[in-house]
């Protein structure tokens, strides 16, 4: 199931992950790289590594809950794999909950019948931890109920759903992946840019950083090559086939926590943090069990190092400084 010599489609490939998943991509030396994007918050600048390695990498400003344009793309590129990654994110679900739902579900049945009509041989999905919501039990596995609290969470549900509807009545060759939160270099600076890139421009600006609640709210923070790797991985991985898959480190860190190892990072332990209200659909409490991924590969990715995160920070105060 390797990569090489595959002709390879990633959706939402100009984003924080799927730029980052098309240079690991890249390493396992494809016929082919597509790359689709609506570039709602994908970027031409976290393509530009790629392109200097792959300069026949082709770009497509595209959406992808499009069936007939996507479908030509497939035919037209003799598309073996997709890596689903396009997406409409969750703070935009809270100004405009119908457009987040409709174009998510959207994606993933177009994609979902792209593989039906037997045009790609395999589909790799990314999901979302939140649509579990909030932690019943922790550690939380792939069976864990689906409590999703705001209609970006709701649409990520559906569409696994739909995803294991397909695999279940039709026997396509597609596979869940659901990270928890990803860290790293390349995450949107706009509206629905991370807790990173806030905090950082708050300290460069001399103003107070704002944590939402008590600031005790968990996430599982996961690298974001090492996402990257274990979704190659998981591709090729004959035994991955029909399942879904947490990926992610199995620890949980506070918000509070990782404020204060962004700060040390930046020399200013002592700036100041503020608490406002709770910020509507912030699940509480997030901390994966990976046990289903090690014992099909042997191993998860590894607890977020001061060393990414240091890169993490770096790669921001270049592009905000």
């Amino acid at each position: 199931m390797s990569l090489s010599g595959k002709s390879v489609l990633v959706t939402g490939g100009a984003g924080f992950i799927g730029s980052t998943l098309v240079d690991r991509i890249i390493q396992d030396d494809p016929k082919s790289l597509i790359v689709v994007d609506n570039f709602f918050l994908g970027s031409m600048t976290n393509l530009e590594p790629a392109l200097k390695v792959r300069p026949d990498l082709e770009v497509i400003r595209l959406d992808a809950a499009d069936l007939s344009a996507m479908q030509d793309i497939v035919l037209r590129h003799g598309v073996d794999t997709i890596f689903d990654l396009a997406v409409v994110p969750l703070p935009t679900s809270l100004t405009y909950p119908s457009w987040t739902v409709l174009t998510n579900i959207g994606i993933a049945t177009t994609l979902c019948e792209i593989a039906r009509r037997g045009h790609i041989e395999r589909f790799i999905h990314f999901s979302s931890s939140e649509a579990y919501g909030s932690a019943r039990y922790v550690p939380m596995d792939e069976a864990h109920p689906h409590d999703a609290i705001t209609p970006y969470a709701a649409s990520k549900s559906a569409e696994d759903h739909i995803i294991s509807s397909y695999v279940q009545t039709f026997g396509i060759d597609a596979t869940i992946v659901r990270p928890f939160n990803n860290i790293g270099p390349r995450q949107n600076l706009g509206s629905y840019a991370g807790i990173v890139p806030i905090v950082i421009r708050k300290v460069l600006a001399n103003e107070p950083i704002e944590i939402f609640g008590d600031g005790e709210q968990t996430r599982d923070l996961t690298w974001v090559r090492d996402c990257a790797d274990f979704a190659v991985r998981i591709h090729n991985s004959d035994a991955c086939q029909g399942k879904t898959l947490n990926v992610a480190t199995g620890v949980e860190t506070s918000m509070n926590d990782l404020v204060r190892r962004i700060l040390a990072i930046m020399g200013k332990p002592d700036h100041t943090v503020v608490h406002t209200d709770p910020r509507p659909g912030d699940v509480r409490r997030h901390c994966a069990d990976v046990s289903q991924l090690r014992g099909l590969l042997g191993d998860a990715p590894g607890v977020l190092s001061d060393d990414s995160l240091a890169e993490t920070v770096q790669y921001y105060l270049g592009v905000l400084a």
